[in-house]
C-alpha cells in the first residue's frame, strides 16, 4: 500500500498559462492534486514554443511545467464553453488563473462569483503588477527583471544590465502561488476555522522585491541602490569567479577559517595575514588586489584539481557545469533529478525535472505526461478521480 499523497482529493481548475501558473499547478499536482487544464481551442501559447522540442514531439517549454494534468478545452467565447468552464471551476477546490486582470469576471468567472457559488473555494490569481494601478501593464518575466530591480544588480560592474538565463521571476511568482494556495487550504479545513476559501493574490513585482532579499534590504536600510559587481558578491570576498589553468572557478568563502585554509592550500599563506585581506571586509574592500593574488597562483592547476583539494578541506569550491553536467552531478550525488512519464502505443516516455521537494512518505507521485490539447474531453472530466494512485488519462 502506498502512502496517501497530501493534496489527494484536492480539485484543481488551472486557467492559467505560460509558465508562472502552470509552474505552480504543476507542483500541487506532484503532490496528488487533480489539475484539470482548461485551455482554449489554441492552446496554451507554450505547445506552440519550440525548438527544442522532446521525444514525443512535445515542446518541452510546454512539456516543463503540464504534467501530471488532465486537458480540457474549454471556448470562453462562447457560451456552451462558459457553462462548462463555471461548471469546473465551481466544483473544484481551487481555481487558478494568470489571465489580465478583470479576463476572468469578463467571461462570468470573476473570483465574487465564483465563492458565491462555492463558498469553499481558494481562488488564485496571478498578475505581473497587480490588479490595481499596475493591471494595464503586461506581466512579462523580461519586463518584471528590468522594472523590478533584478537586472540593475544582474551583470558585469562595467557593462549593461542583464536578465537571469531563466523565466526566475515567473517561477518564484508560481513557488509563492503555491504557498498561498496551501495556506488558503489550510485555513478553510481549520478544525476551528470558518470553512470558507481565501483568495490568493501573486505578482511578479512584489515576488521579486521579496527575493531581492539582502540586496532590497541594504537599499532600504541605505537609501542607496547597489550596483552591479558581476559575479562577486557585494558583502563576500572571495566570492565570485577566478580564472584557472584551463575553466573558471568559483569560491564561496564565507569565513576568515575558510580564506586562511584557502590561502595555505593554494600556496600563499601570506595572504592570510595580509592586513588587506585578513578580515572579510578588508577583503571585501580589496577585492582586486585579492583577486589578482588568487589567480596567480590559481593558475598553476585545472579548476578539477582544485574543487578537489579544497573541498576536501572543506573550502567551497566548484566549477562553472552546463546543465548537462548539473545533473550528471545530482545522479553522482544520488539525489534524483529525472522523472520519466508515459510510454507505450508507439511513444517514448516524457523526460522531466523531478520535483524537488521530498517527503518520507507521500512524496511526489508522477503520473501522467504532459497532455495532448483536449486529451481528457471524451473522459468523465468533472468526476474526481477514484483510482489509489490518481488520475489517469
Amino acid at each position: 500500500m502506498t502512502d496517501r499523497a497530501p493534496l489527494r482529493g484536492i480539485r484543481v481548475a488551472d486557467f492559467s498559462r505560460v509558465l508562472a501558473g502552470p509552474y505552480a499547478t504543476m507542483l500541487l499536482a506532484d503532490f496528488g492534486a487533480d489539475v484539470v487544464k482548461v485551455e482554449s481551442p489554441e492552446g496554451d501559447g507554450t505547445r506552440q514554443w519550440s525548438p527544442p522540442v522532446d521525444a514525443r514531439g512535445d515542446a518541452t517549454y510546454f512539456a516543463a511545467v503540464n504534467r501530471n494534468k488532465r486537458s480540457v478545452v474549454c471556448d470562453l467565447a462562447t457560451p456552451q464553453g462558459r457553462a462548462r468552464a463555471w461548471e469546473l471551476a465551481t466544483t473544484a477546490d481551487v481555481v487558478v488563473e494568470n489571465l489580465r486582470p478583470g479576463a476572468m469576471a469578463s467571461f462570468g468567472l470573476g473570483v465574487d462569483a465564483l465563492r458565491a457559488a462555492n463558498p469553499r473555494l481558494v481562488t488564485c490569481s496571478i498578475t505581473g503588477f497587480g490588479s490595481g494601478a499596475g493591471a494595464a501593464l503586461p506581466g512579462y518575466d523580461l519586463l518584471a527583471q528590468a522594472m523590478g530591480g533584478l537586472m540593475s544588480v544582474t551583470g558585469p560592474a562595467d557593462g549593461e544590465p542583464a536578465k537571469a538565463g531563466v523565466a526566475l521571476v515567473d517561477v518564484l511568482a508560481g513557488m509563492n502561488a503555491v504557498t498561498g494556495i496551501l495556506l488558503a487550504l489550510r485555513a478553510r479545513d481549520d478544525l476551528d476555522g470558518d470553512g470558507l476559501g481565501r483568495h490568493v493574490e501573486v505578482d511578479l513585482l512584489t515576488g521579486l522585491l521579496s527575493a531581492l532579499t539582502n540586496q532590497a534590504a541594504g537599499t532600504l536600510a541605505t537609501g542607496t541602490p547597489p550596483a552591479r559587481t558581476g559575479n562577486a558578491h557585494p558583502s563576500i570576498a572571495p566570492y565570485a569567479l577566478f580564472r584557472t589553468a584551463d575553466r573558471p572557478l568559483v569560491l564561496a568563502v564565507g569565513t576568515d577559517r575558510q580564506f586562511r585554509t584557502l590561502a595555505r592550500l593554494i600556496g600563499a599563506p601570506g595572504l592570510a595575514d595580509d592586513p588587506r585581506f585578513a578580515a572579510n571586509p578588508d577583503r571585501v574592500a580589496h577585492r582586486d588586489a585579492l583577486t589578482a593574488a588568487l589567480e596567480e597562483r590559481l593558475a598553476a592547476a585545472s579548476a578539477a584539481h582544485w574543487t578537489d583539494v579544497l573541498t576536501d578541506a572543506g573550502v567551497p569550491a566548484g566549477p562553472v557545469h552546463d546543465i548537462a553536467e548539473a545533473f550528471a552531478l545530482a545522479e553522482r550525488l544520488g539525489l534524483p533529478s529525472v522523472v520519466e512519464l508515459g510510454g507505450g502505443d508507439g511513444l517514448p516516455p516524457s523526460r522531466s525535472v523531478a520535483n524537488p521537494i521530498r517527503l518520507d512518505r507521500g512524496g511526489a507521485d508522477y503520473r501522467l505526461p504532459p497532455p495532448r490539447l483536449g486529451e481528457h474531453a471524451d473522459a468523465a472530466w468533472l468526476d474526481r478521480p477514484t483510482d489509489p494512485e490518481g488520475p489517469t488519462s
